[in-house]
């Protein structure tokens, strides 16, 4: 396997530090849930105050997931609060305002930059992560993914977004997914994480799926029970093959520089040249993730 340069894995070494693969929903309301959901395996644990609670339990989910915000945990919590424009989210953030545990926030249904900079005035200095749910959104995706320094990835909420559209197969979401991929990587996020797979049985479904979505640019995906996570991680992680491609043609591509070449053909006749390092310094950096 050809070694790579320090300076040409770098940027890869940089993805993998900010981009997980796995992250569990876990609903508000279910305190006893908490604790088994952060030792379940996933890079991030999402505490959920918005669709998993129904109406008359949304205070005492609220008061649950302050109460264990207040502390730091092994894995990072983010907490997705109510829909913006509705009358829970100012009590949803003044219950997580300033709780050391608190490692973002998702927010629902954004539709315009406004809903992000809001926001991000009542909590500074507070990650945000905003869904994409609706036909409005998705026009403003880049605005919306750049619209504060805060902003640290953009993502589909795809259940709301099919019912908004009237979209029935999986085709009719092609070019929402590109879209928020092209948005993400404009704004200088990082790719974005799938939507959840709501069949939590059809696991072969959820790889198949996962596949698809890993060759549409995102990179990782949220799940609503710990059994997905595994079929997420390992869709997600490039094979062995991939990696070792990959890090031929980094190779080959630094020893091109140190000839003042801007381009290298590869034994197998792949033509390499400075545009696909992005590319293969993701795949290698992927595979080297925790």
């Amino acid at each position: 396997m050809p070694a790579v340069p320090p300076s040409v894995a770098s940027a890869g070494a940089d993805l993998a530090a900010f981009v997980p693969l796995t992250w569990l929903y876990v609903p508000g309301d279910r305190p006893d849930r908490f604790a088994k959901a952060v030792d379940a395996g996933a890079d991030v644990v999402i505490l959920d105050l918005e669709d998993a609670v129904v109406a008359g339990r949304k205070a005492y989910a609220r008061d649950a997931v302050a109460e264990f915000v207040s502390s730091p945990h092994p894995v990072p919590l983010q907490v997705r609060v109510n829909e913006l424009t509705g009358p829970d989210l100012p009590a949803d953030l003044a219950a997580v305002a300033g709780r050391p545990g608190v490692a973002g926030l998702r927010l629902p249904k954004v539709e315009s930059p406004v809903d992000v900079v809001t926001v991000a005035g009542k909590l500074p200095g507070t990650p945000l992560h905003p869904l994409i749910e609706s036909a409005v959104g998705l026009e403003a995706a880049y605005a919306i993914a750049s619209a504060h320094p805060t902003v640290a990835s953009l993502g589909l909420g795809e259940a709301d977004l099919r019912s908004d559209l009237g979209v029935l197969g999986e085709e009719g979401l092609l070019w929402a997914r590109g879209r928020v991929v092209v948005a993400a990587r404009a704004a200088s996020l990082p790719p974005p994480a799938m939507s959840v797979y709501a069949n939590v049985t059809d696991l072969d479904g959820l790889a198949a799926s996962c596949r698809s979505g890993r060759r549409l640019g995102f990179v990782g995906r949220a799940a609503i029970h710990p059994r997905q996570l595994p079929v997420v991680r390992d869709a997600f992680r490039p094979s062995a093959e991939e990696v070792d491609r990959a890090r031929e043609l980094l190779a080959a591509v630094a020893e091109a520089q140190t000839r003042d070449s801007g381009t290298v053909v590869l034994p197998d006749g792949r033509f390499a040249d400075r545009a696909m390092v992005a590319a293969a310094q993701r795949t290698v950096a992927l595979a080297a993730a925790p």
